[in-house]
């Protein structure tokens, strides 16, 4: 079953002033700007990807907040 019968399948179920909701709302779906599916990405996003990546599982797990603040700036 496709989405879009899936869709009609549960709009049958609703009161008239729901559907009229739902309607608006297509409407306003279809009248944003599009956007990629979030599978396809850019070049830059990869790279941001790839920066990202250099630093995972760098961090042990411990948080001590007291070092947190024995740092110059903050004295």
């Amino acid at each position: 079953m496709t989405t879009a019968e899936k869709i009609f399948e549960e709009a049958q179920t609703l009161p008239e002033f729901e559907l009229r909701e739902v309607l608006d709302f297509v409407c306003y779906l279809k009248s944003r700007p599009r956007q990629p599916p979030a599978c396809e990405t850019d070049t830059e996003a990869e790279a941001d990807w790839a920066e990202f990546k250099k630093g995972a599982g760098l961090w042990s797990g411990r948080f001590v907040r007291e070092a947190c603040y024995d740092r110059k700036i903050l004295r």
